[in-house]
C-alpha cells in the first residue's frame, strides 16, 4: 500500500563501494506524500544519481521548469505517509557518528523527494555499523560516508518506485513511462 505522490512507492534499496573500500548501503520503504518524479516530465528527481541504468536509464529534463511546474499548494489533508530508511556502512561508527550518518542521509529524502518532510509525512532515517572496518579518518572518513549514504538514500527511492507494481488506484512509474524492466531508455 506504500505510495509516493501519485505513484505507487514501494521497497528499494541502492549501495556503493569507497574507494577506501568502505561499503555504505540505503534500505527504503517509500511511503511519501511528495513526489520522486520532476512534474511534466518522466525524469526523477534524482536522475543525476542513477547507476548503470538502475532507473532504466534517466536523463535530464528535456525542457526547463517553470514556476507551473513547482507547484507549491497542494492537498495536505491525507495522511498515513512514512518513508522509513535504514543507512548501512561496515565502518566501526560510535553512536555519535552513527547519528550524524542518519543526520546526512536525511538529504537524500529532499534530493529524491518533493515536497519531503510535510506536515503529513513521518520520515525517519535510521543509521548502522557492522563494525568490521576501522574508520581511519574520524572527520573526513565520516563525511564520505554520510554523503555517500545521502546518495545512496537518494537512489533507493528512485529505484524503490521504479520498481514498484501498480495497486489498486496507484499506477506504477513503468507503467506510465513505457519502462520495461531492466530497458533502459534511448
Amino acid at each position: 500500500g506504500a505510495k509516493c505522490g501519485a505513484l505507487k512507492g514501494g521497497l528499494g534499496s541502492a549501495s556503493i563501494v569507497l574507494d577506501d573500500g568502505t561499503t555504505v548501503g540505503a534500505l527504503v520503504v517509500v511511503n511519501a506524500f511528495g513526489s520522486a518524479v520532476i512534474p511534466g516530465t518522466d525524469t526523477f528527481w534524482a536522475w543525476a544519481l542513477e547507476q548503470d541504468g538502475e532507473a532504466g536509464g534517466q536523463a535530464p529534463p528535456v525542457r526547463a521548469l517553470g514556476p507551473g511546474d513547482l507547484d507549491y499548494s497542494f492537498d495536505l489533508s491525507v495522511g498515513g505517509n512514512t518513508t522509513i530508511a535504514v543507512v548501512a556502512t561496515d565502518a566501526t561508527l560510535s553512536k555519535a557518528q552513527a547519528r550524524r550518518v542518519a543526520l546526512m542521509a536525511h538529504d537524500g529524502l529532499g534530493r529524491a523527494l518533493r515536497p519531503v518532510h510535510t506536515t503529513v509525512d513521518g520520515d525517519s532515517v535510521f543509521a548502522l555499523s557492522t563494525g568490521r572496518r576501522p574508520l581511519a579518518d574520524p572527520v573526513g572518513g565520516l563525511s564520505r560516508i554520510g554523503m555517500a549514504a545521502a546518495d545512496c538514500l537518494s537512489r533507493a527511492i528512485m529505484r524503490g518506485v521504479f520498481e514498484a507494481e501498480a495497486l489498486g488506484p496507484w499506477p506504477a512509474y513503468r507503467d506510465l513511462h513505457r519502462i520495461e524492466l531492466g530497458e533502459e531508455r534511448s
